[in-house]
């Protein structure tokens, strides 16, 4: 993954918006690589021994260059956000926090110039990053409160499938990671195709209630 496809997928995403807003004197692909080496650069070792990196990023174009990605921020940032925990799998790093990456405007700046920076900020209640991918790939970050899913309207994840219990299962925070819990459910929960009573979660996990399938992301 990281950037081999970045501008593809953010062309077949946005199509001709994407084609304007390629006159910019920055292309995406460029912030990418510089995304990429601000996260290698600022790496350290916690008291744990893992190789921790920077979360949360920031972009600087020119006014200029941003408003020609206006169009097309949402994209490029969600895309961004990709790289980088695609970078942090392929090398082993480890966050303290969710992803994220901001693009903003910096008047000194000229046109084709741009910044990025990083910094490492810890999510709520000390817990590291987490998030299920949905099906329709929308990203559910978790944070530092229990998360229960199923059929009931007061859940906090929905889960509109006939196979589904009321309250189903739930996902809690548990030291720098997250458990995954079934709640006695009529049909049982999965976690890549077994049937799980308390279970880990590890990085690219498949949960599945019903058939609603839904990978856990560490990073």
């Amino acid at each position: 993954m990281g950037l081999r496809g970045f501008e593809r997928r953010l062309e077949n995403a946005v199509e001709g918006v994407f084609a304007r807003a390629f006159r910019s004197g920055v292309r995406p692909v460029e912030i990418g690589r510089r995304v990429e080496r601000v996260l290698d650069d600022e790496r350290t070792v916690d008291v744990r021994g893992r190789t921790v990196v920077p979360n949360e990023f920031r972009v600087h174009l020119s006014e200029l260059d941003r408003e020609r990605y206006a169009d097309v921020q949402d994209v490029l940032e969600r895309e961004l956000a990709e790289t980088v925990r695609a970078r942090a799998r392929e090398r082993g790093y480890s966050f303290l926090g969710p992803v994220s990456v901001a693009i903003l405007s910096q008047p000194q700046l000229r046109t084709g110039r741009f910044q990025v920076g990083g910094r490492m900020s810890e999510g709520p209640g000390g817990t590291g990053a987490g998030s299920l991918v949905l099906p329709d790939g929308t990203r559910y970050p978790l944070g530092d409160r229990p998360v229960r899913m199923g059929r009931q309207a007061d859940c906090d994840l929905l889960i509109d499938e006939p196979n589904a219990s009321r309250h189903h299962a739930e996902i809690r925070p548990d030291g720098d990671g997250y458990l995954l819990t079934d709640l006695g459910s009529t049909n049982g929960t999965k976690v890549n195709d077994t049937l799980i009573d308390r279970y880990r979660l590890r990085d690219g996990d498949v949960v599945t209630i019903g058939s609603r399938h839904m990978r856990f992301e560490a990073l």
